[in-house]
């Protein structure tokens, strides 16, 4: 039977909901657990939220005549994306640029150095509030695919607006989501 209990929205987590931890991080099983200190909140994003496009791609196969027969999965990438807005987060410079490129901190000054070295795949987790329950997406291996143009201007926040692939880990799911309801087992709503 339809329930609109069950029908939600997603709002982050107060205090931002994207963290990243370089690949090999321990990684939470469940939305409720601490995230390891290795994992490196990147703080706000914009207003658009996150975006995930898990759509398989598929091929028909036409017998003679024109009628389809077959449909085959040709290819089903996972991506997410989402555009991060705290311009002067070392956190999100290293996350863009890659850790060995960026340096210092906001107080002494950080030097970015912008190259062609490729980035270090990374795990992201995502944290969120969907109404009364708490999500939490967990991409093991994700890596940076994009990241659209950059624009300084006065009536914006500078922004690092990013694609990333999640990468199939060895069971072949790229991502995991877990979802469990607000307060239960000491979980609250923080959105």
């Amino acid at each position: 039977m339809a329930d609109t209990q069950r029908v939600t929205y997603g709002k982050p987590k107060i205090g931002g909901a994207v963290s990243v931890a370089p690949i090999g991080t321990e990684l939470p099983t469940d939305a409720l657990a601490e995230l390891s200190l290795e994992f490196n909140n990147l703080g706000y994003i914009s207003e658009d939220g996150l975006t995930n496009e898990n759509s398989p791609e598929t091929e028909n196969i036409k017998a003679w005549g024109g009628d389809v027969v077959l449909v085959t999965q040709t290819d089903k990438e996972d991506t997410f994306g989402f555009k991060l807005i705290e311009a002067l987060n070392v956190a999100v410079l290293k996350f863009i640029y890659g850790a060995d490129n960026v340096s210092g901190d906001i107080d002494t000054g950080i030097k970015v150095k912008a190259n062609a070295k490729e980035l270090e795949p990374v795990s992201i987790v995502v944290d969120m509030v969907v109404q009364s329950a708490l999500k939490r997406i967990v991409i093991p291996n994700a890596k940076i695919t994009e990241v659209a143009e950059i624009e300084y201007k006065d009536d914006d926040a500078v922004g690092y607006d990013v694609t990333v692939q999640a990468v199939p880990n060895t069971d072949g799911d790229t991502h995991e989501e877990y979802i469990i309801k607000a307060n239960a087992q000491g979980g609250g709503v923080e959105g």
